[in-house]
C-alpha cells in the first residue's frame, strides 16, 4: 500500500459526520501529513470555524483550515474548477506543500487529482460502508444521529430549560420531563453549592460564586448535549436563572454572568407556577419573596427572544403541556441554510 507524504481531503462538511471522519482517518493512515480544508460558501449558516473546531476535536492529527469559497459548483466547468482549486492553493501550507494524494469518495476526485498533479485514492466509492450524507443529516439530524460526532450531537441538539422561583416544582417537572424522553435531567448546580459553599447560607454572596455557578451549569449542558440518545437536552435551570439569583443575593446585575447568558440562548423556557404550596427544604429563602422572584422571572422571559410557557395546575398537567410544547420543537430539525446549488455529476 502507498504512503504519501502529504494528503489533501476537502469538502463543506455541513456538518461533520461518520463518512467524513472515516474519509480523514482513512488519509490518516496513508500519510505522513494530511490538510483538510473546510470551504464554506456565504450563504451557508454554520461558520466554517464551528465546523472545523468539530473536525479538529475528532481527527486531531490532520491540520483542519477553512476558507470561503463562493466560486459555483459546477463539475463539468472548468472556470469553476480553476476558481475552486485557486482557493484550496491559497489555504495550502507551504511548508505542506505539494499534495501528493487527494482523498475523496466520489468521482470528481479523478479530477481534483489531476489538477494537483496527485494520485487519486477513492474511500468508501457509493458511501457503502458509512451510508450517511451531510444533506441527509440536515434534513433530519434525529434519523442520523448515529454519525454525528458528540459536538456535533451538541450543536443540533434542541434544549429546553425549566426555571422558576424557589419551591415552583422546576426541577419536578424538568425531571419528569427528561424522564418522558428516557434522558437524565441537567440539574441545578447552584443548589450543590448552596450546601457546600464557605461559610453556609448565613455567609455574604459573591460575584465570583455566580461565575463560578455560571460555568458549571453551561458546562454540564454542554455534556449532557455531546452524549444525549436523542435530539433534546433538558435543565433544571441555567445560566439566565443564574443572572436573577445574582441580582437576589449580591444586590446587583452581573455583566460577566450576563455576559455568559446571552451566548447561550435554548429553544425554549419553560416557567413553573407560583399558585402551588410553599415548601422550606432547609435552602430556600422563603414564601415571603417567591411572588416578587416569579414576577422578575417573568418580566425576563418576556424581555429576551426565546419562546417561553408558564406552566400551572397540579404535576400531571403541568407535564402534559411540557410534552405537548416540546413534542413539535423535537420533531423539527434545527435549521440549517441549503447549500450552493450544484451542477454536474459529483457532490462533495
Amino acid at each position: 500500500m502507498t504512503r504519501f507524504a502529504h494528503g489533501l481531503v476537502i469538502g463543506k462538511f455541513y456538518p461533520v459526520h461518520a463518512g467524513h471522519v472515516n474519509l480523514v482517518r482513512t488519509a490518516l493512515s496513508r500519510c505522513e501529513r494530511v490538510t483538510v480544508q473546510v470551504l464554506t460558501a456565504s450563504q451557508e449558516s454554520i461558520p466554517g470555524e464551528v465546523r472545523a473546531g468539530w473536525l479538529r476535536a475528532e481527527v486531531p492529527g490532520a491540520h483542519v483550515v477553512t476558507g470561503l469559497d463562493d466560486a459555483p459548483v459546477d463539475y463539468a466547468s472548468p472556470d469553476a474548477w480553476a476558481e475552486h482549486v485557486k482557493v484550496m492553493e491559497s489555504l495550502l501550507d507551504p511548508a505542506d506543500a505539494p499534495v501528493d494524494a487527494v482523498f475523496t469518495s466520489d468521482r470528481y476526485g479523478v479530477e481534483l487529482a489531476r489538477r494537483f498533479d496527485a494520485e487519486w485514492v477513492q474511500v468508501d466509492p457509493g458511501r457503502a460502508v458509512v451510508s450517511v450524507s451531510g444533506t441527509a443529516v440536515r434534513a433530519d439530524p434525529g434519523a442520523h444521529w448515529w454519525a454525528l460526532p458528540a459536538s456535533v450531537r451538541a450543536w443540533f441538539a434542541r434544549r429546553v430549560v425549566v426555571l422558576g422561583a424557589e419551591s415552583t416544582g422546576s426541577t419536578t417537572l424538568a425531571t419528569g420531563l427528561a424522564e418522558h424522553y428516557r434522558l437524565e435531567p441537567v440539574l441545578e448546580f447552584g443548589r450543590e453549592w448552596s450546601e457546600i459553599r464557605p461559610g453556609g447560607l448565613e455567609a455574604p454572596w459573591h460575584t465570583a460564586e455566580f461565575d463560578l455557578v455560571a460555568r458549571e451549569q453551561a458546562r454540564r449542558e454542554d455534556e449532557a448535549a455531546a452524549l444525549t440518545p436523542v435530539p433534546l437536552v433538558v435543565c433544571d435551570t441555567d445560566v439566565l436563572a443564574t443572572t436573577l439569583w445574582h441580582e437576589r443575593y449580591v444586590g446587583s446585575r452581573s455583566a460577566s454572568v450576563e455576559a455568559l447568558a446571552a451566548t447561550r440562548r435554548p429553544d425554549l423556557y419553560l416557567l413553573t407556577g407560583d399558585e402551588i404550596p410553599f415548601v422550606q427544604d432547609g435552602l430556600r429563602d422563603g414564601e415571603h419573596i417567591r411572588h416578587a422572584m416569579q414576577d422578575r422571572f417573568r418580566e425576563v422571559l418576556a424581555g429576551q427572544d426565546v419562546p417561553w410557557l408558564e406552566v400551572r395546575g397540579d404535576r400531571a398537567s403541568r407535564l402534559a403541556r411540557a410534552i405537548d410544547a416540546v413534542g413539535p420543537l423535537l420533531a423539527t430539525p434545527r435549521d440549517v441554510a441549503a447549500p450552493m446549488t450544484q451542477a454536474g455529476t459529483d457532490a462533495y
